[in-house]
């Protein structure tokens, strides 16, 4: 068996304990006590609603896949090549994108009960239960994604079809993560309006319709949601390698072609140890414990990848330096993320301070501050890019090596989605905690645990941000890659990046329709939770008002209405957001062709990035500066600070949830579907 079959083995052994690690902690999370008659039946009506919308979801997507399929193997055999095993795998893709939100779902409404419930013991306990559950999801993401990929390239060797598989994981994740995004922040937005701004009533108060919504859409959300999209990015990053170390010469080809899953791998291994390191000792911080888990699987990954890069004599080693500069920017675009959004720093506090203000300062401020965050993270991502590309020598070498570099910061995804993972299943064990009427000890540190979970889901939306930045790179490449075979084999010449000109037209025209999407996909998200919020708005007030014992206690909501308003809202919302994602960039690569495809992917990073970093940071700044105000500051909860926080934290809920977090895998999706039809457009197209 050659070296290149032995690392693929390696990765399906490491992919299956994964999978196996994080089965256990399944298990054990449901063995945890989940309390009392009334916390079960409160943890049932979320469970429910999850399941509810996931299984519309779901169904919506399968018809979606299987028409995609349709056109992958008609198009794909129109050309002479292969189109069945091209649907295939596009096909599995999308299944396992799937499985891996559904496992960390499905672990997320077992756990919030259960985390409430260990919070009335102590923090420590609480917390154990909460990361342990979110490590179920990382794992599960990681397991299922470097298993289909190892698989599918034994059995084929053609990096193509691994291809058709990262498109398959993203289309199913742009769709799930907006659609998750618009459901979450409908509901929230609406519960916090009504209930905290016009009645005065506390966050999760049973007393609220929408508040059984809001607390499903952290699981759609930020659990299905957010794991599809680190999924995505994951496998996307490694085909985005393997294209181009399968463009290199026949000798060193294999080698290059299969060390992106050998990576994966060993970020598995890391993650394996990082996360059974995650303690919170007496009186400590979740945060710090979130923290030092991050350090010690990166640098055990560190080692691990450069020992086996220097024992691989094929294998250039200024790669090395190339993934450690992957890794690093991770790392501190994470740090960035905490600092513009954590409320132990200045952003969050001085935002707070301001809503003493009023609202008009509070949004001025979180601004602001988002747009400063752009900065440390655009530099960051731009010393990686030339660290990667110098290191190895430039040329094609070069770009091979900021392919890899996004490789070697998403290889520790297992820990990253742990950690985010972990933010959702503790606002909901906060929310369950007060809808059960548990005692204020409870909540108090129910909130301790929330606040590291928002910020922990904050910096996990930085680093997938990050991570998409490089990937795109990476397949930004891969694209110009891919045309050329093709208009080689077509004979109609070569097409290489050093000759897109931006004195040429039909580029400009591509950069100009490309920077114009992700804010019109922005727009669209937003609209779409600002319209499905009104609705929900307007019928929680009709219930007040028809039946005003709701609000004396004396009756309970029919909190049914609101998740069935929230879901068709959300699954109604997705068509236009997928329509710029899939047939946006065909109808560029038709009409303008490869230069004009070329400037359109360009224009589309660029402008998504940055848009995605303000977003994100914007929008957890929001949320942690009315955190900040709740446990006491300026004020505390029912003053006029708490009010303009409440307000600044609706505004940017769309920004960090919804918006923000989708485009990172809009510009990954658009990117994936240029080189799936490269052969096609290469041939046909207009100019």
């Amino acid at each position: 068996m050659s070296n290149t079959k032995l690392w693929l083995v390696f990765g399906l052994i490491c992919g299956l304990a994964s999978l196996g690690v994080g089965l256990y902690y399944f298990f054990w999370v449901k063995k945890q006590d989940d309390g009392t008659n009334r916390s079960r039946e409160v943890a049932g009506w979320i469970r429910d609603g999850a399941r509810a919308y996931l299984k519309k979801l779901y169904f919506a997507l399968i018809l979606v896949a299987g028409v995609m399929a349709v056109i992958l193997a008609v198009v794909y055999s129109i050309e002479g090549q292969r189109g069945i095993p091209t649907a295939i795998c596009f096909l599995f893709g999308a299944a396992c994108s799937a499985v891996a939100g559904y496992l960390g779902m499905e672990v997320a409404v077992l756990a919030n009960v259960r985390s409430a419930v260990a919070a009335s013991k102590d923090l420590n306990t609480a917390f154990n239960v909460a990361f342990k559950a979110g490590a179920v999801m990382g794992f599960a993401v990681v397991g299922v994604a470097t298993v289909g990929m190892c698989l599918i390239y034994l059995i084929s060797g053609d990096a193509q079809l691994v291809l058709a598989y990262s498109l398959g994981c993203s289309s199913l994740a742009l769709l799930a993560k907006a659609g998750g995004g618009i459901y979450t922040k409908t509901a929230d937005i609406a519960a916090d309006l009504v209930g905290k701004v016009e009645v005065g009533i506390p966050e999760d108060d049973p007393r609220n319709p929408a508040v059984v919504a809001d607390n499903v859409g952290d699981n759609v959300g930020d659990v299905a949601g957010m794991g599809a999209d680190i999924f995505d990015s994951y496998v996307a990053s490694a085909v985005a390698a393997m294209l181009l170390g399968a463009a290199m010469g026949a000798e060193i080809a294999p080698f290059y072609t299969v060390l992106p899953l050998l990576l994966c791998a060993l970020g598995i291994l890391a993650s394996l140890v990082g996360v059974s390191q995650v303690k919170v000792g007496k009186n400590g911080k979740p945060g710090k414990a979130l923290n030092m888990g991050t350090y010690i699987t990166c640098g055990l990954f560190v080692v691990l990848m450069a020992v086996v890069i220097l024992l691989v004599p094929e294998v250039n080693n200024g790669l090395i330096w190339a993934i450690l500069a992957g890794t690093a920017v991770g790392v501190v675009i994470g740090q960035t993320t905490e600092f513009f959004t954590s409320d132990e720093y200045k952003p969050v506090q001085i935002t707070a301070e301001y809503s003493g203000s009023g609202a008009a300062i509070t949004i001025i401020s979180g601004m602001s501050y988002g747009l400063i965050s752009i900065v440390p993270s655009i530099v960051g991502i731009v010393v990686a890019m030339m660290v990667a590309y110098f290191v190895v020598g430039g040329g094609d070498m070069g770009l091979y090596g900021i392919a890899i570099s996004a490789v070697g910061m998403l290889a520790t995804s297992g820990m990253i989605v742990s950690s985010d993972a972990y933010g959702p299943i503790v606002d909901n064990a906060r929310g369950i905690a007060e809808m059960s009427g548990m005692d204020e000890e409870v909540i108090d540190r129910a909130d301790v645990l929330d606040s590291a979970g928002n910020t922990a889901k904050a910096i996990t939306k930085g680093f997938s941000i990050a991570a998409a930045a490089l990937t795109v790179l990476g397949l930004f490449v891969a694209f110009v890659s891919e045309i050329n075979a093709a208009m080689v084999a077509a004979g109609k010449g070569s097409f290489e990046i050093s000759s897109i000109s931006l004195m040429d037209p039909i580029v400009l025209a591509g950069i100009f329709l490309g920077s114009m999407c992700p804010p019109l996909f922005s727009a669209l998200t937003m609209l779409s939770v600002t319209q499905n919020a009104f609705k929900m708005i307007e019928y929680i007030r009709g219930v007040f008002k028809k039946n005003p014992k709701i609000l004396e206690g004396k009756a309970t909501p029919d909190y049914s209405e609101c998740v069935a308003l929230a879901a068709d809202g959300a699954l109604k919302s997705l068509v236009l957001p997928a329509i710029i994602a899939i047939v946006f960039p065909l109808c560029v690569g038709f009409l303008l062709g490869p230069a004009g495809l070329t400037g359109f992917l360009g224009g589309a990073i660029i402008t998504g990035v940055l848009f995605a970093l303000f977003m994100s940071n914007a929008g957890g700044l929001w949320d942690n500066s009315k955190k900040y105000v709740e446990a006491g500051n300026f004020g505390g909860k029912g003053s006029e600070a708490h009010k303009a926080a409440v307000i600044g934290d609706t505004v940017g809920d769309p920004f960090k949830d919804t918006a923000g977090p989708s485009l990172n895998t809009l510009i990954t999706v658009m990117s994936l579907v240029a080189s799936t039809f490269a052969p096609v457009i290469a041939v046909w197209h207009l100019f």
